[in-house]
């Protein structure tokens, strides 16, 4: 299967979770209820991941992931593009490869997912990037649940040619 990712909007993203930007005036906007744990033993999680380039593009992917419980949010510490993978849940509770959507996020944009939305792992496009990451974990199984996808998803991201590391 293979797909193309588009640019990523609060519109086409809001199955998926929320699309966090700064207000457009001076000032400060709350995403409080963005913020999701369904399970009371679980702990508020900070985490800062530095992340190194795709290199070739187009990416193949083979695995995706969830947390059952827990929304997470991608706030960008540096700017630079990234790649944002996503599924709904197939009728079985696994992700449904037919429904897999992959956008292009810019720098300035950070992402929730919403808890138990499927995706794949951060994937940076342009340059070195760090995020921030808040999530909810109790150390138990539920904190993340990886799946193989029956069959890889090729994505290509438009006007993007295949690069060597860096």
């Amino acid at each position: 299967m293979m797909i193309r990712a588009e640019p990523l909007t609060a519109a086409a993203f809001a199955p998926f979770g929320a699309v966090l930007e700064p207000p457009a005036e001076p000032g400060r906007r709350y995403f409080d209820a963005l913020l999701v744990n369904r399970r009371a033993g679980a702990q508020a999680s900070l985490s800062i991941a530095q992340l190194e380039p795709l290199a070739p593009l187009p990416l193949v992917a083979t695995m995706l992931e969830r947390h059952e419980f827990s929304s997470q949010s991608f706030l960008p510490l540096t700017p630079a593009r990234y790649l944002v993978i996503v599924a709904p849940a197939a009728a079985d509770g696994g992700p449904d490869p037919a429904g897999v959507r992959a956008f292009v996020a810019a720098g300035g944009q950070g992402i929730s997912y919403h808890a138990g939305t499927w995706h794949h792992g951060m994937t940076v496009l342009d340059a070195p990037a760090s995020f921030a990451i808040v999530m909810f974990r109790d150390g138990g199984a539920g904190d993340e649940e990886f799946v193989t996808l029956p069959a890889p998803i090729t994505v290509h991201v438009p006007d993007d040619e295949p690069r060597s590391p860096r």
